[in-house]
């Protein structure tokens, strides 16, 4: 038997039905939920996230799980009875790092466990999946302000060949698209005078891990994309990013996220909605296809196609196998 205890990983690109089969999964094996989704995280933005309990959010408010954990970040909310972790527990204007990902779903994944439980690792976010799975060493680098504005103001070319000159190796695995973490990633290299690839180096595994990732393929993956863009918008994403714009600068990492972005054009004038529903779907989709290029450089994932009933109950079979073992 392993020393190490068992945890459950449902993986795959955005709108794939993750949450979906990891409440059944949790339903069937005495299972809890941590999302790994690096926009779950900020409290009332639900629509534009896509959070799993968006439609009957009131009614889950008032469910709040009796927890042992003092700091609220832990607690966790119910979905139909099941503990969902992670979710909704920063303001849109504050930051969160890996680091602090890391460190609070180790608590809570042994928490779970300590109760008899099995813990299920839920999301899209490639490197919060990789720092719980591989055991991440993630540098805790407090952010150097000066540094950040100054890499602000630079053009995300200039970023990228400046990343490429001082850590080649972070370069060929980050989104090069998302100029925060590009900017994080500078921002650690150039602090600690180490290139940020080398503070990350996969520790003792933490966890028996079982991997599952949810195989789309790409053209109904895309057409659900679009029917959830729809849905979006007809549920009030236009009326959720009011609302934040008047708290919150759009210089925000959260408020730059896809979906708000595009809706904050609609809204000073420069798109029409029409538009803006379309750079929503186009941009999610790009998305989509980052997310399984990262998925897929892990061979250890079990791929399988959530087309059927029948394939659910492989993924059961394949859950309990796993346990049984434990």
């Amino acid at each position: 038997m392993s020393s190490v205890k068992p945890l459950i990983v449902i993986l795959g690109p955005t709108a794939s039905g993750k949450s979906e089969l990891a409440l059944r999964l949790a339903k069937k094996c005495n299972g809890e939920i941590i999302s790994a989704d690096s926009r779950q995280i900020y409290r009332e933005m639900d629509i534009g996230t896509a959070k799993p309990f968006q439609c009957q959010k009131s009614k889950v408010k008032s469910q709040k799980y009796n927890s042992k954990f003092k700091n609220n970040k832990l607690k966790p909310i119910l979905i139909q009875n099941i503990p969902h972790y992670l979710i909704d527990i920063i303001n849109p204007d504050e930051e969160f790092s890996v680091a602090q990902y890391k460190e609070l779903a180790i608590k809570i994944i042994r928490d779970i466990q300590s109760r008899g439980k099995i813990p299920f690792l839920v999301g899209g976010t490639g490197l919060y999946v990789s720092a719980m799975v591989d055991n991440l060493e993630i540098p805790k680098v407090k952010p150097n302000l000066s540094l950040r504005k100054k890499l602000e103001k630079m053009p995300l070319d200039k970023l990228l060949k400046k990343l490429e000159k001082l850590d080649p190796m972070t370069l060929k695995i980050i989104d090069k698209k998302n100029k925060r973490r590009i900017i994080r990633a500078l921002e650690v290299t150039i602090s600690t005078k180490k290139p940020f690839s080398k503070q990350r180096e996969k520790g003792r595994p933490l966890f028996d891990v079982l991997e599952i990732g949810i195989d789309v393929p790409r053209k109904a993956l895309y057409k659900k994309i679009d029917q959830r863009v729809n849905k979006m918008i007809k549920q009030g994403l236009v009326d959720e990013t009011k609302k934040f714009a008047k708290k919150y600068s759009w210089k925000l990492p959260s408020m730059s996220g896809i979906g708000y972005k595009q809706i904050g054009m609609y809204l000073r004038g420069e798109i029409t909605l029409e538009k803006a529903g379309e750079l929503i779907k186009f941009a999610t989709h790009a998305y989509a296809r980052r997310q399984m290029t990262w998925f897929r450089r892990d061979k250890r994932i079990k791929w399988i196609k959530m087309d059927t009933d029948s394939n659910f109950n492989k993924i059961i079979k394949l859950c309990k196998m796993f346990l049984q073992t434990k």
